[in-house]
């Protein structure tokens, strides 16, 4: 005869899964489920932060070239040195010459193609004579 301390016969099998196991893994669940949109949210939230701090950045340095612009065009020397390079202006007082750079010029006069009043035919033809041409190296 075995007593309480005995080992316990084979024919009683623990079940698997008890009530206690299976109350535990509902528990697990909702507190899986209810954690799971705060934290989709926070993810969310901090994607948006990040893009934001990035726009931001980009602002601030646009920003810093626009105030180096308006320092400059605040400055009268800066203004007209560009009316006088960019718009070929001057001042009343000053007489303005405006240089044309001759070797353009001669370049294209020595290409009877591209002589001013040569005929559509002629500079066809020269352009047939030009390819037919091996370039010198």
């Amino acid at each position: 005869m075995t007593g309480p301390a005995g080992p316990r016969p084979p024919a009683q099998e623990r079940a698997r899964f008890t009530s206690r196991a299976a109350v535990l893994a509902v528990v697990v669940c909702a507190i899986a489920l209810s954690l799971a949109y705060p934290v989709r949210e926070y993810i969310g939230q901090r994607r948006q932060i990040d893009q934001l701090e990035a726009q931001r950045q980009t602002v601030e340095v646009q920003l810093h070239r626009l105030e180096a612009q308006h320092l400059k065009l605040n400055d009268r020397a800066y203004v007209e040195q560009q009316a006088r390079d960019q718009l070929h202006m001057c001042l009343p007082s000053q007489t303005c010459y405006v240089v044309i750079a001759p070797k353009h010029f001669a370049g294209l006069a020595a290409d009877p193609a591209h002589v001013p009043g040569t005929p559509w035919y002629e500079r066809l033809w020269h352009s047939v004579h030009a390819a037919d041409q091996v370039p010198a190296k």
